[in-house]
């Protein structure tokens, strides 16, 4: 899982006040790599501030964690995907996080939203095994952890089960073709109930042709009026967004609630049922162009910038967006 921050954890935002007691017996970390299902995981502390630690899987840091702040997020691209987040009604969420490594995000979420209920995925059983132990992870069941191909997993849910799906999957430095495409798309659509929101880690350089592309793939899934409704949007540095150097984009996109003129995917109506039949209620709509969202965005440590409306059909080469919105 490619991470191009470069602020690693001393320059994450930090909020007074909401640190964890302590009060459970410091992990036994791994002094050197171990050995995973796909290679080796280690975990190495900050010298200055032992709490803080970098999960690295098969030399890539692949999760930033503070032992003693389950609130604690590292990298820039989840701060942003927080920041989205932040902004959904509030209480307690369904999560599906398709690449868990260090679960860093799920501890987040639960620290923000107490009670909620989530569904880690991993390819790497071991390593699922060994961050329950050296991590501080919720339990069973506000986050199960599965071993599975993240594509087969997201299949395989019930449909309008989650409120958020979280794709942050890579092999080597890119998203898995299977992971990025239409099909992928349609699966995460169908797993959101009306109103939730998929966010997407694509890790990319210039002149940025995977993100532009996979956005152009969640319009057509999403809803021709998406960009125009505010529920298609990207996030990233200004540097990153403006083709200056390989970065993480934060794709968002967010079923139609029930009810809103656009139906979805032929199949995929947004007056949805829970895949037993019965009817789902559906969240507000959330609208990722909001200004208190884009307010969050740009107060992050490293400031993000987002596009949406017809910046966003523009970047991903779409028709412009039809008069009166």
């Amino acid at each position: 899982m490619p991470r191009t921050s470069r602020s690693g954890a001393a320059r994450a935002q930090r909020r007074p006040g909401r640190r964890h007691p302590g009060s459970r017996e410091a992990p036994t970390l791994p002094a050197g790599a171990v050995a995973i299902d796909t290679g080796s995981a280690s975990v190495e502390r900050d010298p200055d501030r032992p709490h803080l630690v970098t999960l690295h899987v098969n030399g890539v840091p692949s999760s930033a964690l503070d032992l003693d702040d389950p609130g604690f997020l590292a990298f820039e691209y989840m701060q942003q995907m927080a920041a989205v987040l932040a902004a959904m009604p509030g209480g307690p969420l369904r999560v599906l996080h398709l690449g868990a490594a260090g679960c860093a995000l799920a501890r987040h979420v639960e620290h923000e939203r107490p009670g909620s209920r989530q569904l880690g995925v991993d390819i790497d059983a071991r390593l699922l095994a060994l961050v329950r132990e050296w991590f501080d992870l919720p339990r069973s069941p506000a986050l199960r952890l599965r071993a599975d191909d993240a594509g087969r997993a997201l299949a395989s849910v019930r449909p309008a089960s989650f409120d958020v799906v979280v794709r942050d999957v890579f092999a080597g430095d890119r998203t898995p073709d299977h992971l990025a495409d239409a099909a992928f798309a349609h699966a995460a659509h169908r797993a959101l109930r009306p109103g939730g929101v998929l966010l997407a880690n694509c890790a990319d350089r210039p002149p940025l042709s995977l993100a532009r592309r996979e956005v152009a793939t969640l319009a057509g899934v999403f809803g021709a009026d998406a960009a125009d409704a505010g529920r298609l949007a990207a996030v990233a540095e200004p540097g990153v967004l403006k083709g200056r150097r390989y970065g993480n984009v934060v794709l968002a996109a967010v079923r139609a609630p029930a009810g809103d003129a656009d139906p979805g995917p032929e199949g995929d109506p947004a007056d949805a049922t829970d895949g037993r039949g019965a009817p789902v209620d559906a969240e507000p709509g959330l609208d990722l162009a909001a200004p208190a969202v884009v307010r969050a965005l740009r107060s992050l440590a490293v400031p993000a910038q987002l596009l949406a409306g017809g910046d966003v059909t523009r970047f991903a080469g779409l028709p412009a967006p039809s008069a009166g919105h």
